[in-house]
């Protein structure tokens, strides 16, 4: 028993550090920064998925997360930085901060895009205080490769996820017991 604890209380000190020391390399990118990589990412998310394209050009607002790091050995983290961007221009900056429990083990870096369907769902981030995701507005993650069957006329719920650019050795994406908080850059 006192062998499991010192284990998990190593491995929480070792996931804590990582998303410490990602939270300080993210802290000094710059707003111009943010905004230009998720704009690269975007672009790059629309090249391979017609869909996303689609829905964004309907979209209210997209919230893009170039770059997020995720870590973990039983206890995991993740964190990254955003922007919010409608009609093309950023309009706010958010950190997506998680940390979970769990059989997991190994690094990944990855990305991520939450396209707004609808103003009150956009008007839902705006006012809560930091919004965890799997409660409020219904969200919908896309496999960027099963995405053909989403179409505008088909799309009927207020947030999409569309994730991209996964890198490492880390089995799983999800958003469960993911924070979303606004940032001032």
């Amino acid at each position: 028993m006192k062998r499991k604890f010192s284990l998990s209380a190593l491995c929480s000190v070792l996931v804590l550090g990582m998303t410490l020391a990602a939270a300080n390399v993210s802290d000094a990118a710059s707003a111009a920064e943010i905004s230009r990589d998720a704009k690269a990412a975007l672009q790059k998310l629309y090249a391979k998925s017609p869909p996303a394209k689609a829905l964004g050009e309907k979209a209210t607002a997209i919230l893009v997360f170039p770059g997020i790091t995720k870590g973990g050995l039983i206890v995991g983290g993740q964190y990254g930085e955003g922007a919010l961007m409608k009609r093309g221009r950023t309009t706010g900056y958010y950190n997506t901060v998680s940390v979970s429990y769990g059989l997991q083990a190994g690094v990944q870096k990855y990305g991520y895009a939450l396209f707004f369907m609808s103003e009150s769902a956009l008007t839902y981030l705006d006012r809560s205080d930091g919004w965890e995701l799997g409660t409020g507005p219904s969200i919908v993650v896309v496999d960027v490769g099963a995405s053909g069957g989403i179409t505008t006329t088909t799309a009927k719920s207020d947030v999409y996820a569309f994730f991209f650019d996964q890198k490492g050795l880390m089995a799983g994406l999800g958003l469960q017991g993911t924070k979303i908080t606004k940032i001032n850059k």
